[in-house]
């Protein structure tokens, strides 16, 4: 998460001591969290919401590659420009041709021609020689000193017409078509706080004033903070949160004083395809209304919710290569139809890519997206009744040694304990979804509805069915 995150400014005093990466540690994908216990619904008992600081997603307070994009108030880095130079080129032997100045323009003043016809004839060949080499750098040039011996003249792009101004419809399924579509429905959420301010993005849910953005965009300002909403338009209003889920990094916020906005088309995110391509809109660095396009890279990809690296927000996304940044937080992914398919919520930031004190740097090619079906969901809960509702299944979980989530404490009266699970079971599968790990567990249960029946397959090959529990997430 960069230093602009709405969730992260002042990332260096939020961030938990210990929490700084080692400069000597590697970004590996590989790294396995150590056993450690975890309630699989993400919750024991009440959310307890990250701070959005750029945190470790590894569970041992490792470097974090995950972080969430939010865009901060931060001096701009000094850019670095190389002055070019020209070269000094090759003379044609006892003369000098108008190129072998070195100086700030390609177009020298030509040399006197000499009265000997074989000499002139010499220097055109040795002209034409180099045109063929410089080709349009140096064309203007070589019309220059050879029209006048042939008597032809040049021809300048700059005198050719206007081609036709574009008419009609943009091509269905096109990048434009999309663009078109959808920005109209995209806002830039200005947010302020007491600890600290940032933007990030969202999208039109009603025509009244509902936007979905992400909970790390938005809880800086949750406690009596201030949120501004920038539509398309330019024109302004004042949100306020309606609801918001730490564990699945959703929020809610409602504009007033607004009517007549044009909501988003859902789609869905439980058919996608990688390789299908996606379009990502959004305001990286402030930047309103940029549209990136790329491809479904991988579904089902178990990545910490908002970057914070605690696995009660580990969330099931869909990643993606479209280019995200600091400030696509929130914003909307969508399909090929101009339907949102997902909220952009996080980039993985390599090492390398991070500047001084773990802040995220840009876009590196991997974002991950959080799917609307889950997201939906939620603000549908949240909507209607000012809270989200948690699936779970009350019982703690870690990584089994050899593969699969090992089943820790069960607590007394939960779903686990009725579908008869047992401390000590390592679920290697869920429906037909294979779990190689404890997060794994947790972000398939997050992406089921409270009363969802599902099937457990144990290491031993026992199949049970356990219907999830539901229960109302309170954040902090």
């Amino acid at each position: 998460m960069t230093e602009n995150d709405p969730s992260g400014h002042d990332a260096e005093k939020a961030r938990p001591a210990g929490a700084q990466p080692d400069a000597e540690q590697s970004a590996s994908w590989a790294a396995q969290p150590a056993p450690q216990q975890t309630d699989a619904t993400g919750l024991g008992g009440h959310a307890t919401p990250h701070t959005g600081a750029q945190q470790a997603y590894t569970p041992e307070q490792q470097y974090n590659p995950w972080s969430p994009h939010t865009q901060a108030q931060q001096a701009p880095a000094q850019e670095h420009q190389t002055q070019g130079q020209y070269t000094q080129g090759q003379q044609v032997p006892g003369h000098q041709t108008p190129y072998t100045q070195q100086g700030p323009s390609v177009y020298a003043v030509p040399q006197q021609r000499q009265a000997s016809k074989s000499t002139s004839g010499k220097l055109l060949a040795g002209v034409a020689a180099i045109a063929v080499v410089v080709g349009g750098v140096a064309g203007g040039t070589v019309g220059y000193l050879t029209g006048d011996a042939s008597g032809g003249s040049s021809v300048n792009a700059l005198d050719a017409p206007k081609p036709a101004q574009q008419t009609g419809n943009l091509p269905a399924g096109s990048v434009e078509a999309v663009a078109q579509k959808l920005s109209p429905s995209v806002v830039e959420l200005q947010v302020s706080g007491r600890s600290g301010a940032g933007e990030g993005s969202g999208f039109v849910l009603s025509t009244d004033g509902y936007v979905l953005t992400n909970n790390h965009v938005v809880e800086v300002a949750a406690g009596g903070g201030q949120i501004q909403a920038v539509f398309q338009d330019g024109k302004k209003g004042t949100a306020t949160v309606v609801g918001r889920d730490p564990t699945t990094d959703i929020a809610v916020v409602k504009v007033s004083g607004v009517s007549g906005l044009t909501p988003v088309e859902l789609g869905r995110s439980d058919d996608l395809r990688v390789g299908q391509p996606v379009v990502a809109i959004g305001s990286p660095f402030e930047l309103t209304g940029t549209v990136t396009s790329g491809i479904v890279s991988a579904l089902n990809r178990p990545v910490s919710a908002g970057g914070g690296g605690d696995q009660t927000t580990v969330m099931s996304a869909v990643q993606t290569d479209a280019a995200i940044n600091p400030g696509n937080s929130g914003g909307p992914l969508a399909n090929m139809a101009g339907q949102v398919i997902g909220i952009n919520s996080a980039i993985y930031s390599p090492k390398s890519a991070q500047g001084q004190g773990g802040e995220s740097g840009g876009n590196v090619g991997i974002g991950f997206a959080i799917p609307i079906d889950q997201a939906r969901r939620t603000a549908d809960d949240i909507i209607n009744t000012g809270q989200a509702k948690q699936t779970f299944i009350g019982a703690r979980v870690q990584t089994a040694p050899t593969g699969g989530a090992q089943l820790g404490e069960i607590t007394p009266g939960s779903p686990a304990e009725k579908a008869g699970l047992k401390s000590g079971d390592v679920v290697t599968k869920l429906d037909d979804r294979s779990i190689p790990n404890a997060d794994a567990l947790v972000a398939e249960i997050r992406t089921r509805a409270p009363n969802d029946k599902v099937k457990f397959t144990l290491a031993d090959g026992k199949v049970i069915e356990v219907t999830l529990g539901g229960q109302p997430v309170t954040p902090n």
